[in-house]
């Protein structure tokens, strides 16, 4: 081997060493059970709860619930909605609302679902469920926790986030918290290449939001408007697509109704491509008896398609809304 091969394979070899193969890598996402190459998510549900616990974040603890309790009474339901071809679910419950990345993972390996969980802080509801921290914190010493939680796991459990889920509350103004948990999640996604996913409502609000982060230098695409069925001017759906934002549709499990104008309307403007649907269902309440009434992941299968067939939808919208967009939403960049 000439000298010349020698050097040249040396540096790759150092290059190599130098920048080792980390989980911020495009193609692949974080699930609770580990790494998975992102064109294995298959269809996608992108916000589900199996757990949540609204007595605020001063008194929520794992102590208010019994996980074999929980796994008992959600696991028939992860199966039930796997029979409908599901593979992967994306579960929204944040820190302080009782995110139990155990339970998480437990109800993954015995039902076979693919299921992601977050990180970041939940502002909405007037700041009930985020910890005292958050007033006196910088937005950057907020974004350390949730980079930390990427590259080393949550609370010490080595199970990483595959998405950042922040909320902010309705208003004209955003409130200096709110803005703060936006410019965090931007500095996370800037370093993780993690999506940010904010439970807003209308884009009066939203549109506040995506403000910040392209100051921030982060693209409109790498944010996801959660709740947007709230909105009740379908020509605010057409601005955000004309930026690249995901529009997500995730209250399906509740009713059917307000989705089938707005997807039509989709449709019919050539945006479905930048919306995303989910059924924000489940819902295991500790603080009610077992758990209260938990809502099935299947009303998109069971009601919405069937109406939305009859009014034109077709194979390929499904696998957009299902598969295509959900994988283009979140993968690592």
């Amino acid at each position: 081997m000439s000298k010349f091969l020698i050097f040249i394979f040396l540096n790759i070899l150092f290059i190599s060493c130098k920048n080792p193969p980390t989980n911020n890598t495009d193609n692949y996402l974080n699930t609770v059970t580990g790494p998975i190459s992102i064109d294995s998510m298959g269809l996608t549900l992108i916000h589900e709860h199996m757990l949540v616990d609204f007595i605020g974040a001063d008194s929520v603890s794992p102590d208010r619930w019994n996980r074999d309790s929980v796994v008992a009474k959600v696991l028939p339901f992860l199966l039930e909605v796997k029979k409908h071809g599901v593979k992967t679910i994306f579960d929204c419950t944040p820190s302080f609302l009782a995110k139990d990345v155990l339970l998480l993972k437990e109800l993954s390996e015995k039902s076979g679902i693919q299921i992601l969980t977050n990180t970041g802080f939940y502002g909405a509801v007037g700041g009930k469920y985020l910890p005292d921290l958050v007033q006196t914190e910088s937005a950057e010493q907020l974004a350390k926790r949730w980079i930390y939680e990427f590259e080393s796991g949550i609370e010490g459990t080595g199970i990483k986030p595959g998405f950042i889920k922040i909320s902010v509350n309705e208003a004209d103004t955003l409130s200096e918290i709110d803005q703060k948990l936006v410019r965090a999640a931007g500095i996370t996604h800037l370093n993780t290449g993690l999506t940010i996913a904010s439970h807003t409502g209308t884009w009066k609000t939203a549109a506040q939001e995506v403000k910040i982060l392209q100051e921030m230098g982060v693209e409109p695409s790498e944010f996801v408007w959660v709740h947007a069925q709230a909105e009740p001017d379908f020509e605010n759906y057409r601005k955000a697509a004309e930026m690249g934002v995901w529009i997500s549709l995730d209250g399906i499990g509740w009713a059917i109704d307000p989705y089938v104008e707005r997807l039509l309307f989709a449709k019919e403007n050539g945006f479905l491509r930048n919306v995303l649907i989910s059924h924000d269902a489940g819902w295991y309440d500790p603080a009610k008896p077992n758990g209260g009434d938990f809502q099935p992941f299947t009303n998109i299968f069971e009601e919405l398609m069937p109406v939305l067939n009859s009014k034109g939808f077709t194979e390929n919208d499904w696998k957009l809304l299902l598969v295509v967009n959900p994988k283009l939403a979140f993968s690592l960049r």
